[in-house]
């Protein structure tokens, strides 16, 4: 068995939290399964379905006598009905009945898991320094809670979250795997290879003996890794680190920009200057990463104008320029060595109106190439101080700029989400922007009214740049191909969502003909341990760290 270098494996069962599954325990049928027929019918008349139609209609049945459900209990009373062959399957029902639909509704279902505490190199000021959990985390945040519940326990942690979200309706078989914590790259790498292997163990369902055996039954299995997130320091990035990070299957890394004022980093102590945070984004761009890059208003030195301007620098430095992006506020809490300067008033947190108003103007900003995927922290309201507490202030500035007449055009606000659309609905659009390196393509298949059903990510290496990954050399890189609507089990057809509707060949082929067209003899992808399957069909080899593909004969 493979164990933990610093404390022994805890089994699953010793972790788990007893009340959630009591209280989505089955539901016995008690002699009334007409009456439970009856109920899935009417939720089914009932759709779109929403919270009130839900509410009005569950009400309905409990007054013939039936107790009051939640969504799980009644997916798991369909699906009973189903298997004992008095209901007939509809392919909708399980999305119909799905709790919090956004969870899949980007076409693959996230899991996220923390590290242990552990110190982090950094000292900035406004992070959150809490004992129990990794640096910049708050014991009682949604997910460092279940973290803290199962030991950190990455087997456990990953288990745990596979069946709530089965239990909530959700499908598993196409996993992003998130782990948070602190800086990945400070902890020990027997400790980060142990927790790779570990999550992947519990998505497996089978204990491997190592790292290697792990990902080789993931690459075929009943549920698929296909995507692994990190995040760590840009003083960090090195070439020999990201090599490591391919070994254990990463293939997204979330890093910490904060600002792009040396001014302002130094204020704060972030470490580092502007120059660190380019050089770590030209690396992470010629090895194929995507890059998520957090971005943080209101820290010490800041005004809500140069908040404004320094978001506009994100999208005109060339070598910035990030796929995606948390927008964060900064946040004070009593616990960041910034709550000290509040008291000595030296900082000034926003209020809620200089806050939304900054958002307005950032969100306004944003390309259409990006993901805007959080905004505000998920910080409990309980733990500010001073300064925004709305933690729906994302939906507040939204509104604003509706209300202005002014677009969003990033990724999120677009995706098509649970909407059917048909091949010949949508139009192919291609974005073109340079970077510091590359050459970046962003290949999108869109509906007349600019929704996306999905996207590639192709990257042309400026040949005057000598490569530093030898093997990459002279290599075009795909890094990205994310096709939207609700995640489908491998294997199940599309019924008018976007997946399974051959986009996504579509995408790699029209992709292999841009590098061919441009020169390039080769093309490589950031292939996930659980897509490379898929990309061995589109005619890519397992070639060292990355799957590639001959454009010549």
């Amino acid at each position: 068995m493979s164990t933990n270098p610093d404390r022994a494996f805890i089994p699953l069962n010793a972790l788990e939290d007893g009340r959630w599954y009591a209280h989505r325990a089955s539901v016995p049928l008690n002699g009334q399964d007409q009456l439970y027929v009856a109920l899935i019918e009417a939720l089914a008349a009932a759709r779109p379905l929403t919270g009130q139609k839900y509410n009005q209609t569950i009400r309905r049945f409990v007054s013939q006598g039936l107790p009051w459900l939640n969504k799980a209990q009644v997916l798991d009373i369909y699906e009973r009905l189903c298997a004992q062959g008095r209901m007939a399957p509809d392919p909708e029902m399980r999305t119909l009945l799905q709790m919090k639909p956004t969870r899949s509704q980007a076409g693959v279902t996230v899991v996220t898991v923390l590290t242990k505490p552990y110190p982090c190199p950094g000292e900035c000021i406004f992070c959150p320094t809490d004992v129990r959990m990794p640096k910049s985390y708050l014991h009682d945040e949604p997910g460092a809670q279940r973290a803290e519940r199962h030991g950190f326990d990455p087997f456990a942690q990953t288990t745990a979250r596979l069946r709530a979200l089965e239990q909530i309706g959700h499908p598993t078989e196409k996993i992003e795997l998130l782990i948070l914590g602190g800086t990945w790259s400070s902890y020990r790498r027997d400790y980060q290879e142990w927790f790779v292997k570990r999550c992947l163990d519990a998505i497996n369902d089978v204990e491997a003996e190592s790292l290697e055996e792990a990902q080789y039954l993931n690459a075929t299995g009943t549920r698929r890794n296909v995507g692994l997130v990190v995040e760590t320091r840009q003083d960090r990035v090195t070439v020999e680190e990201l090599r490591w990070l391919r070994r254990l299957g990463v293939t997204k890394v979330q890093v910490g920009i904060q600002s792009l004022d040396d001014r302002i980093l130094d204020l704060n102590h972030r470490g580092h200057d502007v120059q660190a945070t380019r050089d770590a984004f030209r690396l992470l761009r010629l090895a194929g990463f995507k890059i998520h890059g957090h971005w943080m208003a209101n820290l010490l030195g800041a005004t809500p104008q140069s908040d404004v301007e320094d978001y506009g620098r994100l999208w005109s430095d060339p070598a910035i320029r990030p796929d995606e992006l948390k927008l964060y506020p900064c946040m004070l809490v009593e616990n960041a060595e910034l709550y000290e300067y509040w008291l000595r008033g030296e900082y000034r947190p926003y209020t809620e109106e200089e806050v939304r108003d900054v958002l307005v103007e950032c969100m306004a900003q944003t390309p259409r190439w990006v993901r805007l995927n959080r905004v505000i922290r998920d910080f409990p309201t309980t733990n500010v101080v001073e300064g925004n507490k709305k933690a729906n202030m994302r939906q507040i500035a939204q509104q604003e700029l509706r209300k202005q007449g002014r677009p969003l055009l990033d990724i999120r606000h677009r995706e098509i989400r649970r909407e059917q659309v048909r091949r010949q609905e949508l139009t192919l659009r291609i974005d073109t922007y340079a970077t510091d390196a590359t050459t970046e393509h962003f290949l999108s298949f869109e509906t007349a009214e600019e929704r996306i059903a999905g996207f590639l990510r192709l990257s042309f290496p400026d040949p005057s740049i000598e490569q530093p990954f030898s093997d990459l050399a002279g290599h075009a890189m795909i890094r990205e191909v994310h096709i939207y609507g609700p995640a489908l089990d491998l294997g199940e057809e599309s019924q008018g969502e976007a997946q399974h509707a051959g986009l996504g060949t579509e995408l790699v082929n029209l992709a292999k003909q841009m590098a061919r067209d441009a020169g390039y003899d080769r093309l490589a992808v950031i292939s996930a341990i659980g897509t490379r399957e898929y990309y061995a069909k589109l005619d890519f080899a397992l070639d060292g760290l990355y799957m590639t593909a001959a454009l010549r004969p």
